[in-house]
């Protein structure tokens, strides 16, 4: 079963007076590329969150947000010792300039991000036990965004064999007249070859086996055909298998390259193109499957 890599999951959960939303987006990766953003309450548990996410997901660029709306998190309180800090540097540096502060120097202090400190709440076992739960959810939705994504994929890749396949049966009716052009060739060489005296014996033993080589393409057919029913055959897998389906697509590109090498003939070369293109298009979606 095919599975894209892009995905979007969203969850929402009333815990104590506030609303706790989880949100997952994924795109594609060759690895796991995590990105967390998670306030206060949750942030001591991001190892056991990697983890879930991991396991669930498994690769991907992926990033979860999470937010909260209502209640209170934690407890704002202001650090002595930063604001005891600042409340002498500024009455310092007003005195030295002879330019008193036309405003309370409190109040301008006040302003200062960096004199709050939160008391941060951390979240007991129950709490933990309901985000896990609603975690897993949202990992779901992601699941189930990748496996619609990933049957659209699939019909299209699908098509694309198929394509070739078509391509493939188009070649037999050229067969006869390729080999009978290369029959020709080869019975010109040997009629000049006996009536040359002066001919190159090693060298035409080296065009015989070239034209004789370049003969036969029943075996690159057999093989190419062999590959596209085997990258069928992997796409009804119960596992999404991106990487495995790279590997038998270089395969079909290998039987592909060889037979618009050792055809020499137009027509099955235009083939060769087309079956190219509809390759090239096959390898750019398994870009984006897990």
């Amino acid at each position: 079963m095919i599975k894209s890599m892009t995905g979007f999951g969203r969850e929402s959960y009333s815990c104590q007076n506030k609303i706790v939303n989880i949100e997952i987006r994924t795109l594609n990766s060759k690895y796991l590329d995590l990105n967390l953003k998670l306030p206060n309450f949750i942030r001591e548990r991001e190892t056991e969150i990697r983890n879930i996410i991991s396991a669930e997901l498994e690769r991907g660029k992926i990033e979860v947000s999470v937010s909260l709306e209502g209640g209170q998190s934690s407890n704002v309180v202001i650090n002595q010792t930063v604001f005891e800090s600042y409340f002498k540097e500024l009455k310092l540096m007003s005195e030295k300039m002879d330019n008193p502060f036309q405003t309370d120097i409190f109040s301008i202090v006040m302003r200062f991000p960096d004199i709050y400190n939160k008391e941060q709440e951390n979240i007991d076992d129950s709490e933990w036990k309901m985000f896990e739960q609603h975690l897993l959810i949202a990992c779901n939705k992601v699941n189930e965004f990748r496996l619609s994504e990933g049957k659209i994929l699939k019909e299209k890749m699908e098509e694309n064999i198929a394509k070739i396949r078509t391509l493939l049966d188009a070649i037999s009716p050229f067969e006869e007249s390729r080999v009978a052009s290369i029959r020709e060739r080869i019975l010109k060489h040997i009629d000049h070859f006996l009536t040359d005296s002066q001919a190159d014996k090693n060298r035409f033993e080296q065009e015989i086996i070239y034209y004789l080589e370049k003969l036969d393409i029943t075996e690159e057919k057999v093989r190419l055909l062999k590959h596209l029913n085997f990258f069928n055959d992997s796409l009804d897998e119960p596992k999404s298998n991106g990487k495995k389906l790279g590997f038998v697509a270089q395969e079909i590109g290998r039987e592909v390259n060889t037979l618009g090498s050792k055809a020499n003939h137009f027509e099955i070369q235009q083939m060769v193109v087309n079956m190219k293109d509809e390759l090239e298009q096959i390898k750019e979606q398994l870009g984006n499957i897990l």
